[in-house]
């Protein structure tokens, strides 16, 4: 029997994962506020939660699962973009949601079955917090609605945190009208030239929180099997979805499982403007690393634990995908990937596991259930790509330099010793050292190499 272990945030423990219903599995995660491109750190969840959608898919098949991805489109962060920069806050979201789907997609990631924008479930946000202030959970007070988390007791269980711990830890916003400093903001006002829609409280627009507990329970029900996302989420986005949605349907359990990546570090340290290693995936695009390499790079390393982004990290990883990439160039799409690469990513999502496990595999034959293995993972489409199939400068050297030394090898085994010689004196001026053994000859390049003084061979 097929059985996957997930590791879940809510238990602190790797659990058997079980469906409430095996013909409808359903899991949401926290997508992007849409006001500039997705940098590196935004990519890995997306990457992380595509393979536990390709694996739900397999296991339990593709109509039978429901991954829903929101757009946060109604932000604080969209409407100072739109000041800024003089332009329409529809016309910034519209623009930076396709600039995601595009960066994505680049990666290797499947579109999610849903992705809801934010702005088309008001009506569903206004609802909820109606109901949360009817049962004594929220209260209105100058014009905002919060929700009193002195109502909910469970209040911290998931990121294990008290609320004393809390409000000393986190940046709490002091207003006189909260009664607890921990209290969030499900509704706020809205300035005539500020988004906002009408509601038993005046116009206004909807806090963060408040977002994905309405589309989750729209689109996924009061029970659902996985909620996921980065662990910067836990406190307090995901704190407060718990306590807004099991408030507003106590009958229900929310998500069942929570699942948390780790953050992402470029050469060691954390990715930050003023360290000047921040980038975006667009960037990455740009100057030429392919999206199934930056894939690559993040499968490398087990999504529980912090990655660092490295070059060395990225020149060896478009050297391995294209070495298996040549591979399987001539074989058939439709085989199974390998049982032990689809064992590795029910463990937890052992990708490094996977990958490991694709290394055993390019040893062998079976080039079939190697290429189903790739795609499995979300690599190798249709046909090798360009970058791949191409041979590079550095392969056209060695290519060459191999075609030397066996003709040389030939001419001394023919003691046809004046070529040999020739050959051999080419190879040295050149740069290239040279060394004789019974049974090979080895070579490599020397720090005054010229890959010019190679031509005379002709």
């Amino acid at each position: 029997m097929t059985t996957i272990k997930l590791y879940n945030t809510k238990t602190r423990a790797k659990e058997v994962f079980e469906p409430l219903d095996p013909a409808n599995v359903r899991m949401y995660v926290c997508g992007p506020t849409v006001y500039d491109r997705a940098h590196l750190g935004n990519a890995r969840p997306v990457i992380v939660f595509d393979v536990l959608f390709r694996l739900l898919r397999h296991v339990y098949g593709a109509d039978h699962v429901t991954y829903v991805r929101n757009f946060t489109d109604v932000d604080d962060k969209i409407n100072a973009r739109a000041a800024e920069s003089r332009r329409s806050i529809g016309e910034i979201t519209e623009e930076t949601t396709r600039w995601y789907l595009e960066d994505m997609a680049a990666l290797g990631a499947l579109e999610p079955t849903k992705m809801p924008r934010a702005t088309a479930f008001i009506p569903q946000m206004v609802k909820m917090i109606e109901e949360l202030i009817a049962s004594g959970h929220a209260y209105e007070a100058e014009g905002h609605v919060l929700f009193a988390v002195d109502s909910y007791t469970d209040y911290g269980k998931l990121s294990g945190r008290t609320v004393d711990d809390m409000i000393a830890g986190a940046r709490v916003e002091v207003v006189p009208y909260k009664r607890n400093p921990m209290d969030f903001v499900m509704w706020k006002p809205s300035a005539d030239d500020l988004p906002g829609w009408d509601s038993p409280w005046g116009r206004g627009r909807p806090g963060w929180h408040i977002e994905c507990s309405a589309m989750a329970y729209e689109l996924l029900g009061e029970s659902f099997d996985i909620h996921g996302g980065g662990n910067d989420l836990m406190f307090p986005h995901h704190e407060n979805e718990i306590a807004q949605s099991t408030c507003a349907h106590p009958k229900g359990d929310f998500a069942r499982y929570w699942m948390h990546n780790e953050m992402l570090q470029v050469e060691g340290k954390k990715m930050s403007k003023s360290l000047g290693n921040f980038f975006t995936v667009r960037d990455l695009l740009d100057q030429g690393v392919p999206g199934e390499v930056i894939r690559f790079v993040f499968l490398s390393t087990h999504y529980g634990k912090p990655m660092d982004w490295t070059r060395k990290k990225v020149r060896d990883a478009k050297a391995t995908l294209t070495k298996w990439y040549r591979q399987v160039a001539q074989a058939q799409d439709g085989g199974a990937p390998h049982v032990a690469v689809i064992n590795a990513v029910m463990d937890d999502l052992n990708t490094h596991g996977a990958l490991t496990e694709i290394h055993q595999l390019s040893h062998a034959d079976d080039v079939v259930a190697l290429r189903a293995s790739l795609q499995f993972l979300g690599f190798m489409g249709s046909a090798v790509p360009d970058w791949a199939s191409e041979q590079t400068a550095d392969e056209a050297v060695a290519a060459v330099l191999d075609g030397i030394v066996a003709d040389r090898r030939a001419a001394r085994a023919a003691k046809d010793f004046a070529e040999a010689d020739r050959l051999r004196a080419i190879l040295d001026a050149a740069g290239v050292i040279v060394v004789d053994a019974p049974d090979r000859t080895t070579w490599s390049l020397g720090p005054d190499f010229d890959a010019t003084k190679l031509e005379a061979v002709k």
